[in-house]
């Protein structure tokens, strides 16, 4: 909790002892919203190959690690730079809080020469839907995660979210962290292709990093095996951040997809390199599902009333969606050949 929201529960505590009524709290913050939901997060790590940088490929970073906003070096320069950063959008209806988590990877990369591709940049993430019930921060209700070009639903234990149009794929489990005083849920990612579940469906197999949400540091590994590594929590809508980026041609191929190229040995030794093969929230797709191409990040109350059945009000009207200014090159996107991350 902030040193605001304490001294806030101080004089209200204070108020109330005399007799007086505590003035209303205000709502937290978008930024203070995301820290407090924000997932504890497993990264399994492979060390071994040459691709692998002694693990530092499975180390999540920011997408501009290396200095620059070209998305076609950042394969050759995986491991200049592993400070941790996980990238958050915020929006809201009357009804709900929708928060989306985004995980970026330089690599996404494999080690033998058997019928699979890696390639450069990698962008794998979960939604996570919060009711808003009269708490402070409200309450988890479901989360859906991006593994690959498939989605994956899950559900706290107790929620009265149950199957819709998709089938929950699993319990939603919370652990608490060493640097607050919240249980944060906890997610998962495999190593080498870092495709994204709910723990434990994906877990740490040997060596591996457990990642923790900060609203300002972002540490580095000491190593493959480093089981308390703080990632900086970042707004994709940021002044000049991820979504100001989205028509860089440099750092995109098109709306919503990573530019990649095959330099800096990438496809060396195994079946092959893919270009331009990542995805950014607004491009995260899983084809043969209600939701539309982007809209788990861009739309996502669209995805809740398609994936799951709501007890209550599920308001589809936004307060607060930076997104909608862009629809109509959202909408004309969603016909662009599928991207396989």
């Amino acid at each position: 909790m902030g040193i605001r929201r304490v001294i806030a529960s101080g004089v209200a505590g204070a108020v109330v002892a005399a007799g007086m009524a505590a003035p209303a709290q205000a709502a937290p913050s978008r930024a203070e919203l995301a820290l407090r939901w924000a997932p504890i997060h497993y990264q399994d790590v492979d060390a071994t190959g040459s691709h692998a940088l002694g693990g530092k490929s499975d180390f999540i970073t920011r997408y501009d690690f290396d200095g620059n906003l070209n998305g076609r070096d950042n394969w050759d320069n995986t491991g200049k730079n592993t400070a941790a950063a996980v990238y958050y959008s915020v929006l809201e209806t009357g009804s709900h809080y929708y928060l989306a988590y985004f995980f970026f990877h330089p690599r996404d990369w494999i080690d033998h020469p058997f019928f699979e591709t890696e390639h450069e940049n990698d962008g794998e993430g979960v939604l996570e839907i919060v009711e808003k019930d009269g708490s402070e921060y409200g309450k988890l209700k479901a989360a859906v995660t991006v593994a690959h070009s498939d989605f994956f639903s899950y559900a706290p234990s107790g929620s009265d979210w149950t199957n819709g149009g998709e089938t929950i794929d699993g319990t939603l489990q919370f652990k608490s962290s060493p640097h607050d005083g919240f249980q944060h849920p906890v997610t998962a990612q495999e190593r080498g292709g870092h495709g994204l579940k709910a723990w434990p469906q994906y877990d740490i197999n040997g060596d591996g990093i457990v990642y923790y949400p900060s609203a300002t540091v972002a540490e580095s590994p000491n190593g493959p095996d480093d089981r308390d590594v703080r990632y900086e929590l970042i707004d994709i809508f940021a002044s000049g951040g991820l979504w100001a980026q989205r028509n860089n041609t440099n750092l995109f191929a098109n709306l919503g997809t990573f530019a990649g190229d095959t330099t800096g040995g990438c496809g060396t030794g195994t079946y092959s390199c893919g270009t331009n093969s990542a995805n950014a929230p607004w491009g995260w797709d899983d084809g043969n599902d209600t939701p539309a191409r982007g809209e788990i990040a861009t739309d996502p109350a669209k995805l809740a009333a398609a994936y799951f059945k709501v007890p209550g009000a599920l308001d589809r009207t936004y307060s607060y969606n930076p997104y909608a200014n862009e629809a109509a090159a959202l909408k004309a996107a969603r016909n662009l050949p599928p991207t396989i991350d």
